[in-house]
């Protein structure tokens, strides 16, 4: 299949199993964050909506993390809405476990295969759970 992405027609391959590297311009929401660009669902992140208040504080925090640093994504080739899938590193670490470790988001076992399960905090899974997300 083809995308029509940021005035070009390309083609879906072209971003799949792909690195990409840039500054951070945009933080939509915990899990999804626009890099150099390229808008990127971090993969196996369980986020809260931003129409909640955890959401917005969760968005807030991704946003003093990452905004305007330059991070390096590791992308899978999937896509979800307008979004391209994957891991996505600040110096080194993966920031959807720091979002994880600090309480703001939580692992989404169906796709990161529990790669974040063992950072989540009880009290993040009963606030994030309470909204109805997880």
């Amino acid at each position: 299949w083809r995308v029509f992405l940021f005035g070009f027609l390309m083609s879906a391959p072209a971003f799949a199993d792909r690195t990409i590297e840039g500054r951070v311009t945009v933080v939509r929401d915990v899990d999804t964050i626009v890099v150099a660009g390229t808008p990127v669902r971090l993969n196996g992140l369980d986020g809260p909506e931003t129409s909640t208040r955890i959401g917005r504080e969760a968005r807030s925090f991704m946003t003093r993390l990452v905004r305007g640093e330059t991070v390096t994504c590791q992308l899978n080739g999937d896509r979800t809405y307008d979004r391209w899938v994957g891991i996505c590193f600040l110096d080194g670490e993966d920031i959807a476990a720091i979002a994880v470790a600090n309480g703001y988001a939580l692992d989404c076992r169906r796709y990161s295969g529990g790669r974040y399960r063992d950072l989540e905090t009880p009290a993040a899974r009963s606030r994030i759970r309470r909204a109805g997300y997880c």
